[in-house]
């Protein structure tokens, strides 16, 4: 069975349900719609010669075609290759030349008009499914890549990394089964679809079982109240900024979210205080934990855990095997170290780019590059990625640790740490925060006196507006690095 095949049983199972809305054109498209739709756009493809293994490029924002394009490359063993439209046209140029597509679908407008490949407005092609299907049967396995997801590219070139059928199942499976996802649930997605957040955490796992995808062009807090009232949203998946910005608005203290089951946080650090302010509202609020290489959905917190064990991403997964490496050897229970994860949601490896993948494994396990530590009852604990760590007079700090005790005070909204080179220290901390006021060092270093070692106190505190983002939503932590003196 193909992964499409596996997805194509829900289709007929759920025919009549709505699986998909647009919210740009105001589409909304059941199961049926959608089967029919994907049957069009892959007889299409197989029209213009589009044949297993062969790269389609789609560059544009989340919407309907997004998702049609997807499956009907999925249908037909295609590698799908989603592009982030934000990148200036040399970036673009860049991936283009290595992913070497024979298609490039793009919406509205593109400026790459000096290429090769053949460009097509989605636009232009709305007759799709009324075109009868004479695919021909190749046999497609669930070892074909069938997704390709390039990394943000902030410490070098961009990988692409390479999701297969089996890869994509296993998350699906793993997903809907420990989270507990079930018909009718409705979701807005409003994370871009080149993150693995945007196919990845909710869509594809819902899609399985005949819940309903909003689709979103992008984050907006305003849109989100709209959209909870109007959708009756039960399912929601956002970063730690988004789920800031939310709880910010004047309207959360009002908002009905009596149809909302559960809320999940990813892709970075989430504050203490952060899930507090939302299960005050009683609301069950998760951290998750993944990567494009691993999948977006490893662990799972349990709702009668997500108090008991506030800031914690939960246990591993079924299927899902973790190590925890300090210096070398298995970290113990309470220390930091390196997270590893093996198991069929690790993707098999980058494209064009063998050395890179195999020098991010050890044996069968994947290095996250993120820091955690484990308790006593095998609960684990993000601290933050290992290359945000820094060394102040010869002690270890992790900016998460710190940032987490920053967040604490009644002023500060939301806080990110940074190292900066010392000549007496080696490197000391800097903090950047959102807040309510101007907060001198005095202040904050007697705030953080009872709470935090003075080894990890931020040396210098800087009151922004608003933190650079990245297209992800995550705060762009290496720009503020790179500017930290201009402050």
């Amino acid at each position: 069975m193909s992964f499409y095949q596996f997805l194509h049983k829900s289709f007929l199972q759920y025919g009549e349900r709505e699986a998909l809305i647009d919210q740009f054109s105001g589409k909304r498209l059941t199961y049926k719609d959608l089967e029919q739709e994907v049957s069009g756009w892959a007889n299409y493809l197989n029209r213009k010669g589009i044949r297993k293994g062969d790269r389609v490029v789609y560059i544009h924002t989340n919407s309907l075609e997004h998702v049609i394009l997807f499956l009907a490359c999925s249908k037909i063993g295609a590698l799908f290759v989603p592009m982030n439209w934000r990148l200036g046209v040399a970036e673009i140029d860049e991936i283009l030349n290595e992913v070497d597509a024979k298609i490039i679908f793009y919406k509205d407008k593109c400026e790459l008009t000096n290429r090769k490949e053949e460009f097509i407005d989605v636009l232009s092609l709305s007759h799709l499914k009324e075109v009868s299907e004479d695919i021909p049967k190749h046999e497609i396995s669930l070892n074909e890549p069938l997704l390709m997801l390039y990394t943000s590219g902030t410490t070098g070139k961009p990988k692409g990394v390479l999701l297969h059928g089996s890869m994509l199942q296993s998350n699906i499976l793993n997903t809907v089964e420990q989270w507990g996802l079930r018909e009718g649930d409705r979701t807005i997605v409003e994370t871009p679809f080149f993150h693995t957040g945007g196919y990845n955490v909710l869509l594809l796992p819902l899609l399985s079982v005949g819940g309903t995808c909003i689709l979103a062009e992008k984050f907006d807090v305003s849109n989100f109240y709209k959209t909870l009232k109007v959708e009756k949203l039960s399912v929601y998946f956002g970063v730690p900024t988004m789920f800031q910005h939310i709880c910010e608005n004047p309207e959360f203290e009002s908002a009905d979210f009596k149809t909302m089951r559960f809320l999940i946080s990813g892709g970075a650090y989430c504050s203490e205080q952060l899930i507090s302010t939302y299960q005050k509202k009683q609301l069950v609020f998760k951290q998750g934990f993944g990567l494009t290489e691993v999948g977006p959905n490893c662990f799972l917190l349990k709702e009668e855990d997500a108090i008991r064990k506030i800031g914690s991403i939960g246990q591993p997964m079924p299927h899902s095997k973790v190590r925890l490496m300090a210096d070398g050897r298995e970290a113990k229970v309470g220390e930091v170290g390196e997270l590893l994860l093996g198991g069929p949601h690790v993707c098999r490896g980058y494209y064009k780019n063998s050395e890179g993948f195999e020098s991010s494994l050890t044996g069968e396990y994947f290095k996250t590059g993120d820091l955690a530590r484990k308790d006593e009852e095998g609960f684990y604990y993000i601290e933050g990625r290992k290359k945000d760590m820094y060394i102040s007079g010869g002690e270890n700090v992790y900016p998460a640790e710190v940032e987490g005790k920053l967040a604490k005070h009644e002023f500060i909204d939301e806080a990110v740490v940074v190292a900066q080179s010392d000549e007496k220290w080696g490197e000391v901390g800097v903090a950047f925060y959102r807040g309510k006021r101007d907060i001198d060092l005095k202040e904050l270093r007697e705030f953080l006196n009872p709470i935090l070692s003075r080894y990890k106190h931020p040396h210098r505190i800087v009151r922004l507006e608003e933190f650079p983002l990245l297209d992800n939503g995550k705060v762009n932590r290496i720009f503020l690095k790179e500017s930290v003196t201009n402050y």
